[in-house]
């Protein structure tokens, strides 16, 4: 299993562990604000760099 497979699986397992315990607007702002937080922290040439790379990636 591949390391991006193992941090897909932790997630879903994560997620579905803050769902039974939180309620679902908890949960939703978890999911959304922990990758915009990680984003936003990121100095300029980081985020620049980012983009770059998801672009190509969608254009293959």
């Amino acid at each position: 299993m591949s390391n991006r497979a193992k941090v897909a699986a932790g997630g879903v397992a994560v997620g579905l562990i803050l769902l039974i315990w939180l309620p679902f607007w908890a949960v939703l702002l978890i999911v959304l604000g922990v990758p915009a937080a990680a984003y936003l922290t990121l100095d300029p040439g980081q985020r620049r760099r980012l983009r770059r790379v998801s672009r190509k990636q969608l254009g293959r």
